[in-house]
């Protein structure tokens, strides 16, 4: 049972008793009874949720970090790709509820969960899943994300009834924010830059790595274009060309699982060596799951928004 859950019943019970000991009782006119359901907002539309849902199933990590963070108890996880942040979610009684892009519908219908959290990865299985039990689309809007994270964060508090928590939690992120980029203003460009395979691609404003440009005010060094969630595949010479004061890499392959060479391998040539970047000992190799895995949950946006900050005030 979540500290959330265990803080409503706690309080419940003492009010309870201390009627009791008055000799008085309490009647649905006294107080009125709290709502048992919440319309909720979200990215695919709107769905009818239970206040403090028993049994909550998510494919979103950073909704898992988020109601990590606020003690909310978590059933069900895909379990194939979960970081080491997350490994408390493996094994034991959490649900395996599939894979990060398929889930596992017989197993899911079978375990019957009071909620279902989604986000772009299997935004497609919306429908199907909501056919199971209601289920919120908690995606994050690249064009505007911490708006939208925030909006999402409060709709978490809501149907969990840790609003105060959440708040509180909000305000020293934006607190955290307001500092990096304070210290940004003064560090000159940045490049985002994600390895797979040997090969690179560069993420820019507005992007689903555009946390660093949009929200942290690093200067972006060139008008990167990327697709969704892809980015634009690029070049040495290019990297060289643009020769960012600050070079932020992602490797993919590390983050997944998948066999490769390492993001600092594929960047050790004489082209990326000679950037400003390189040579002042500004490339940020980012912890890949944080980056590419979990993504905006309030612990880990707050790991994510140290590291950005240590890169720029160094």
């Amino acid at each position: 049972m979540s500290h959330a859950r265990l803080a409503v019943l706690s309080a419940a019970a003492a009010t309870t008793l201390a009627l009791t000991a008055c000799g008085g009782s309490s009647t649905a006119a006294d107080e009125p009874a709290a709502a048992s359901s919440l319309s909720v907002e979200h990215a695919q539309g709107t769905t009818e949720v239970p206040t403090d849902p028993q049994t909550v199933f998510t494919f979103d990590l950073g909704a898992l970090d988020t109601l990590d963070t606020l003690g909310v108890e978590v059933d069900g996880v895909p379990q194939g790709t979960l970081p080491e942040q997350l490994s408390a979610y493996r094994g034991g009684d959490i649900t395996n509820i599939g894979s990060m892009k398929e889930p596992d519908f017989e197993a899911i219908a079978a375990a019957a969960p009071d909620l279902i959290i989604i986000s772009g990865r299997v935004a497609d299985s919306y429908d199907e899943l909501s056919d199971i039990a209601p289920t919120i689309d908690l995606s994050v809007d690249a064009a505007d994300p911490m708006a939208s994270f925030t909006e999402n964060t409060e709709t978490l508090g809501k149907i969990f009834g840790v609003e105060d928590e959440a708040a509180d939690r909000l305000a020293a992120l934006d607190a955290s924010i307001a500092e990096t980029r304070e210290a940004a203003a003064s560090a000159g460009t940045g490049l985002v830059l994600m390895t797979t395979a040997g090969e690179v691609t560069a993420y820019g404003a507005g992007s689903r790595f555009g946390l660093i440009h949009d929200v942290l005010g690093v200067e972006p060094a060139a008008d990167v274009k990327s697709k969704g969630t892809h980015g634009e595949a690029v070049s040495f010479e290019y990297i060289a060309e643009l020769d960012p004061a600050h070079l932020f890499v992602i490797d993919r392959d590390a983050a997944v699982g998948e066999a490769g060479a390492a993001g600092a391998a594929v960047l050790d040539n004489e082209l990326v060596n000679g950037t400003i970047a390189a040579k002042n000992g500004d490339i940020t190799y980012l912890d890949s799951a944080s980056w590419y895995l979990i993504g905006y949950g309030l612990n880990n946006l707050d790991a994510m928004v140290s590291a950005v900050s240590d890169a720029v005030a160094a």
